[in-house]
């Protein structure tokens, strides 16, 4: 065991640093006194045979920087020269002997220690900056009984002017980071007997004889980075990194500017207690006025002589296409009576088709879904088709504003011929030369202020609101959970809410998203935020890039929507014009972004586990990938936590990609929920064509210029019936008898002399009842004068008369 007063050894340092730091030593780990602490750190000593090891390390220091570590001493070296010094920083590692054994031991004893912090270090620093001479204090430091490491002034040292008193102190210990030391301006040597800088108070021996044996110590050494070699070694090598990592650390532009609000809170409010309870505060502020707003907004909106308004999406239709309405429309009517007020929301301009959309002969698809518009004789008001889009269909009118909605009344027209096109307000209708059993025009004066969608206004308030957060609040946790609670519920219920009728649906809809979406939210936190955000004091790019970017993700449906990719899926990669040079520039930037991501967490010493954590989770795609009868969909909150681990670094670019990343997954959850990755093809098609069977239709049978019959002799043998549209309405629907055959399509002409248009589709009856309709073919035309234009053809077949 180790006795009292086992080990006695002298400590030399200069007192001309107005700031130092003793740095000590145990084993695999070093200790420097933190004065800022207010525990003592407990270090552990490992004692050997007889002799002190005493090692310098000379660090360039100014005494006008606070110095915190070598690594931070170089941004003084825009100084002048003049009021650089050098002071040696001693490493001390305490070896003690055994009292009663001459074998090696190792003794443990918990230590505490505090930097002197002595007045007159400032003087006597400030005197050698001027250039003025200074003198070299020895320490005394020992053990005592209790096993705490004492300092105490030698007797060499001590003078009648000396600040320092007689009596011996204790200071505690800080945990000293090895990687701060700077390989340029930091190395170690160790001191022989014979140096001045020898801890030894006995100096009687001249010899450069180490104080331990040197099989024992050896002197560190800087590893020098290896070249790169087209190995596997030294690939392997080239991905661990330099032998020195650099940990990034964001420099604020302008320091006390943008850490002046952060002082401001602290100032007024200095405890934990009232920080809370001032964020708390600052959030239920917002949650009354916004909710205030949108209710106001919402519930309290009444049009003379119609009511509450029925709300609408941008692609809310009377008729929603020709099956769902069935045979001869009877299930959307009524066709011409009655009228109701409605309210469109903003942002409607954006809204098109997805998929391919037969009106007449003539197939659309990326556009608005609007037909007709033009008045007739001395009316002004437009007609319109209806299974047209009511809120694109009143903006075309002029009836609503894009950038913040509206209301108005719409009257059912009932049948009406002729739909000509009309461009109006930014949007080009679809023209139709032929009848359809409803249509509906708009009535009323353009819509009022109170009616209007107040998404903007209510946006720029909860932006106002979390840029003041983002300015005041230091703390990485309250920042982040005050950031994305107000972002979500702005999208939940303001900027991007999910469809329905009812207001009080949609506030139920975006609670019951928020739990789980605020524990992936913790997880995006503890795992990547955390990393970036922590001791980051330039609050100002925290604002501009984290914030901004954020909101930029959040608003997906009026950013990134604009995109001419609306999914990521080979058919919509195919199909949408646009699509595929887009893809190629986002692929090239995605790239760009991830090999400037990898090559700095190379320089931080992290790209192996980079790689390992990235390599999972392709290995996990692949694996989605290979599921049968399952197709595998990226939404964007998924490709948000592919890439937020990408993004934990401390750097101005990883603050962008991680805001925005973020943002994307509130929008996405906040919008549609935790949609599956796996989808059916059906999901997926989302009215699109199913790649089944069509029919195939021999010439038709010419009755008359107003009859006309079809026979089908052909028919597939898994398919239950046929289906047949005339001008985009459900006209005839059979079923396979007992034998397997189908009765014919007699048709007569709906009015004399106007075109017609035929399509042709199986059906299916399912287990459990209902049907099932399959692909209708492409349309087939029968001119008013009688002619017959095949399926897909240019052709014209003659009229044959029975």
């Amino acid at each position: 065991m180790l006795e009292t007063a086992g080990l006695i050894t002298s400590l030399s340092f200069g007192v001309a640093a107005p700031q130092g730091r003793l740095h000590m030593k145990s084993g695999n780990r070093i200790y420097t006194p933190d004065q800022g602490s207010k525990a003592a750190t407990g270090a552990y000593i490992r004692g050997c045979e007889a002799g002190l090891c005493l090692a310098v390390v000379r660090c360039p220091m100014t005494a006008a920087t606070d110095y915190k570590s070598p690594r931070k001493a170089k941004q003084t070296s825009r100084l002048d020269d003049s009021k650089k010094l050098d002071i040696d920083c001693y490493m001390i590692e305490c070896l003690c002997k055994a009292a009663r054994s001459r074998r090696l031991v190792q003794v443990e004893a918990k230590i505490s220690i505090v930097m002197a912090f002595i007045s007159d270090w400032l003087i006597r620093g400030r005197a050698r900056l001027q250039g003025e001479s200074f003198r070299r204090l020895d320490f005394l430091a020992y053990l005592n009984g209790n096993g705490r490491l004492l300092l105490t002034p030698s007797s060499r040292s001590r003078s009648p002017s000396s600040s320092f008193g007689k009596t011996s102190q204790d200071y505690p210990l800080a945990v000293f980071d090895p990687n701060e030391n700077d390989s340029e301006s930091s190395q170690f040597i160790t001191v022989g007997r014979e140096s001045t800088d020898s801890a030894r108070p006995d100096r009687r021996e001249n010899t450069n004889e180490p104080l331990l044996p040197t099989s024992t110590h050896h002197p560190r050494r800087i590893a020098a980075a290896r070249p790169f070699t087209c190995t596997l070694s030294g690939i392997r090598a080239w991905i661990k990194g330099p032998p020195h990592p650099h940990r990034y650390q964001i420099t604020p532009w302008l320091q006390r500017w943008q850490t002046a609000p952060g002082r401001l809170v602290e100032r007024y409010f200095p405890s934990t207690r009232a920080k809370v309870w001032l964020l708390l505060a600052c959030i239920c502020t917002w949650g009354v006025i916004f909710l205030s707003i949108l209710h106001s907004s919402v519930a309290g909106q009444q049009v003379s002589g119609y009511g509450v308004p029925v709300k609408l999406s941008c692609n809310a239709r009377l008729w929603p296409n020709s099956t769902d309405c069935g045979l001869n429309g009877d299930s959307c009517r009524p066709f011409d009576d009655g009228a109701f007020a409605f309210r469109c929301p903003a942002s409607c301009a954006d809204a098109m088709l997805l998929e391919p959309y037969f009106v007449g002969p003539e197939e659309y698809n990326y556009r608005p879904l609007v037909i007709g518009g033009t008045a007739e004789g001395d009316s002004t008001e437009g007609i319109y088709r209806g299974d047209s889009a009511i809120c694109p269909a009143a903006l075309h009118a002029g009836l609503i504003d894009s950038q913040k909605g509206g209301c108005g009344v719409l009257r059912r027209t009932g049948e009406r011929t002729n739909f000509p096109s009309a461009a109006s307000n930014g949007i080009e209708s679809i023209g139709y030369a032929s009848y359809f059993p409803l249509s509906f025009t708009f009535s009323g004066e353009p819509s009022e202020t109170s009616c209007q969608d107040l998404r903007w206004p209510l946006f720029t308030f909860s932006v106002v609101v979390t840029t003041l957060l983002s300015l005041f609040i230091t703390s990485p946790a309250a920042f982040y959970a005050s950031i994305y609670f107000i972002v979500y519920f702005q999208v939940a219920l303001s900027s991007d809410p999910p469809y329905s009728p009812d207001y009080y649906e949609v506030v139920s809809t975006a609670l019951g998203r928020f739990l789980p979406c605020a524990f992936v939210g913790f997880a995006i936190y503890y795992f990547c935020v955390r990393k970036t955000l922590t001791d980051l004091t330039a609050h100002w790019d925290k604002t501009v890039l984290w914030l901004g970017s954020c909101w930029v993700g959040a608003l997906n449906t009026d950013t990134f929507d604009k995109i001419p990719i609306s999914r990521l899926t080979p058919h919509d990669i195919q199909q949408q014009p646009g699509a595929i040079p887009a893809l190629i520039i986002i692929i090239g930037l995605l790239v760009a972004i991830v090999l400037t991501q990898a090559i700095a967490f190379r320089r931080e010493g992290r790209m192996p586990k980079m790689l390992l954590l990235y390599g999972i989770m392709a290995c996990g795609v692949i694996a989605l990938m290979l599921v049968p009868h399952m197709n595998l969909r990226i939404h964007h909150y998924v490709l948000s936590l592919l890439f937020l681990p990408g993004t934990t670094l401390q750097t101005r670019p990883s603050l962008l990609y991680q805001g925005l990343l973020v943002g994307l997954f509130i929008n996405g959850i906040a919008r549609w929920g935790f949609d599956s990755i796996l989808q059916t093809s059906a999901a997926l098609l989302d009215g699109a064509q199913l790649g089944s069977v069509l029919p195939v239709i021999g010439a038709p049978v010419m009755m008359s210029r107003q009859n006309i019959m079809f026979n089908f002799n052909d028919v597939d043998k898994d398919a239950d019936g046929i289906s047949v549209l005339v001008n985009d309405v459900e006209r005839f629907r059979a079923f396979k008898s007992d034998d397997g055959m189908l009765e014919s399509f007699k048709w007569t002409r709906h009015l004399e002399g106007e075109p017609e248009y035929f399509r042709f589709g199986y059906i299916k009856v399912n287990a459990l009842g209902g049907i099932w309709y399959e692909d209708f073919t492409r349309p087939g035309t029968w001119e008013g004068e009688g002619q017959w234009i095949p399926l897909d053809s240019d052709s014209r077949s003659s009229m044959e008369s029975i």
